[in-house]
């Protein structure tokens, strides 16, 4: 099991998270290793936890299957739940935002790609179409006159 965890310095917002719904879908970006050869896929995968796909000789189905181009052995990766929310503390604390039963394969980079949201901690107000990947992002709360942002984004691929 592999989790991808965040810290991030969050001011003004809090429960950060990708806005992921079966309306529309959050692709979720990685760099994928083969845990057999140790290849590295060459491009930026894509997955998404309403995407079923068939596994090989088998009946089982898995949100991303791979074959790797060097040792062509087919391995899978299922997201187990939705995301959860970044929550706002002070330090910031690293939380896993996602959990992944991996098999044959490791995410070992993730790029935030795609839209993100969150709510102002003081008036509640909805912030969407947050572009985390400047890895930084600003706005301004109308209700509470304050600027908000995220910045310091740390991405952890670890076992959970």
């Amino acid at each position: 099991m592999l989790a991808l965890a965040l810290t991030a310095e969050l001011n003004g917002v809090t429960d950060l998270v990708p806005d992921d719904t079966s309306d529309k879908p959050f692709y979720y970006t990685f760099k994928v290793q083969c845990t057999s050869c140790r290849e590295v896929h060459p491009n930026w995968v894509t997955i998404s936890r309403f995407e079923q796909n068939e596994i090989s000789g088998s009946r089982g189905e898995a949100n991303f299957v791979w074959k790797c181009t060097l040792c062509k052995r087919e391995h899978s990766a299922t997201i187990q739940k939705e995301p959860a929310p970044y929550p706002h503390s002070s330090p910031p604390k690293r939380q896993n935002i996602l959990e992944f039963d991996c098999r044959g394969l490791e995410f070992i980079e993730f790029k935030p790609d795609g839209d993100w949201k969150a709510s102002a901690t003081e008036t509640k107000s909805r912030f969407t179409e947050i572009d985390l990947t400047d890895g930084e992002w600003y706005d301004y709360d109308e209700k509470a006159k304050e600027e908000v942002s995220i910045k310091d984004l740390k991405w952890e691929i670890k076992r959970a």
